[in-house]
């Protein structure tokens, strides 16, 4: 695999508080890799470290480039999408376009004018005049006509309806990943997500947590809805953490078969926000 990003000992400090901690992550070329963590885990420093928008200490390397030194060559290589709106409302739908096909290198106006094609964006509206939802996906159409091989993506749906997020997530895949290309989430609506993440890393307290992928996730973690009848012998299993709801009760287990728990009642697989819950909280039985 080829190394997109690369960080060991990364760590970022304001003043007495240690907002990265000894960050170690490697994130490889095709990989679509969900950030998840509660607000000030660390989230946003790790990704402005990414961006070469602060300075750290330790090693990072972004596509063979060290983000804060060399940052102009880097950004060739990566785009940004955050849930606060960045363009200008000043500018017109078409003056975005001229802008940013003036200023990088790898803009197609073409691919940029196709996308939006398929939407209602109006070209001679200003973009304070677009709704939230126009905002992004004008947005994610520029970024999309940019040949970048590392796309973040910071909270990129907030405040958007189901509808809008369904399409964003659609969109991104039909008309912008491919094998060559690495997409970094954060997001609170960890479930919508998960089912297009090749790899989850949670992070607290600016340490990791866990960095897995889905594959090895959903293989490790399941959770059983053991029969009435069956619920002390489940729990003589020594389930990872123990769960009540509705005055059902359900067992998390780690590293326990399909067939073994099958016996004691239903088993499903593990979202990935309760797997969140259960780390994060250090909910363990």
């Amino acid at each position: 695999m080829t190394n997109y990003i690369s960080a060991k000992g990364l760590s970022k400090s304001y003043g007495d508080f240690l907002a990265l901690d000894d960050v170690n992550v490697t994130i490889n070329k095709g990989q679509i890799v969900g950030l998840i963590g509660a607000n000030g885990a660390g989230k946003t420093t790790m990704i402005n470290a990414i961006l070469g928008l602060s300075s750290f200490d330790g090693e990072l390397s972004v596509m063979g480039f060290d983000p804060y030194t060399q940052r102009n060559e880097l950004m060739k290589e990566v785009c940004f999408i955050s849930d606060v709106a960045t363009l200008p409302k000043w500018i017109k739908v078409s003056e975005v376009i001229q802008f940013v096909e003036g200023v990088h290198p790898k803009f197609s106006r073409e691919k940029a004018l196709n996308l939006l094609a398929e939407t209602t964006i109006p070209m001679n509206k200003k973009v304070g005049k677009l709704s939230k939802g126009m905002v992004v996906q004008l947005h994610l159409a520029l970024i999309m006509a940019i040949d970048a091989k590392i796309l973040v993506l910071d909270e990129p749906t907030l405040g958007l309806d189901i509808m809008y997020r369904k399409r964003f997530y659609e969109q991104l895949l039909e008309d912008y990943f491919d094998e060559e290309k690495t997409i970094i989430i954060t997001t609170h609506q960890v479930d919508e997500i998960e089912n297009i993440l090749t790899d989850v890393i949670f992070i607290r307290d600016g340490r990791i947590m866990y960095d897995a992928s889905m594959e090895e996730t959903m293989g490790v973690w399941k959770i059983l809805d053991p029969t009435p009848a069956k619920v002390d012998e489940a729990r003589a299993l020594s389930p990872y953490r123990e769960m009540k709801s509705l005055g059902r009760i359900s067992f998390i287990f780690k590293d326990k078969d399909h067939k073994t728990l099958s016996v004691y009642g239903d088993v499903r697989r593990l979202s990935l926000s309760d797997l969140f819950v259960t780390l994060m909280t250090g909910e363990k039985s």
